[in-house]
């Protein structure tokens, strides 16, 4: 349960910080409606990222894994689609977005890591 709620805490995170950098994206409401975008973008990258992985896997190995930032920009663009509180003005602001996104995910998934492990 912990998990989930950093995981939560890291997508909502990455995609306000996505919205704060890039024009294209834009985040409306308050915290909630954060959480809300956050929770919906990851119950899409765990449900619906794993056949789109599956079935993009030759372009996925033509372009040594590059292709999972056009998935990832999909999924972005998906949740856009699927609430209010987001909206990303087009394909190219999806794509400039999931590359922020995934970094900031990365790098709050490190440093959430490193701080877990410190003794007591």
């Amino acid at each position: 349960m912990r998990n989930l709620i950093v995981r939560l805490f890291i997508n909502a995170v990455a995609l306000w910080g996505a919205a704060r950098l890039l024009d294209g994206i834009q985040l409306t409401g308050d915290f909630g409606g954060v959480l809300v975008v956050a929770l919906i973008f990851g119950l899409l990258n765990a449900l619906i990222r794993p056949v789109a992985m599956l079935l993009s896997l030759p372009f996925l190995l033509l372009t040594l894994g590059l292709f999972t930032l056009v998935i990832n920009a999909l999924m972005l663009w998906l949740t856009a689609g699927l609430t209010s509180y987001l909206t990303v003005s087009g394909f190219g602001s999806a794509l400039l977005g999931s590359l922020v996104i995934s970094v900031v995910s990365i790098v709050l998934s490190i440093l959430l890591k490193e701080k877990r492990h410190l003794p007591n």
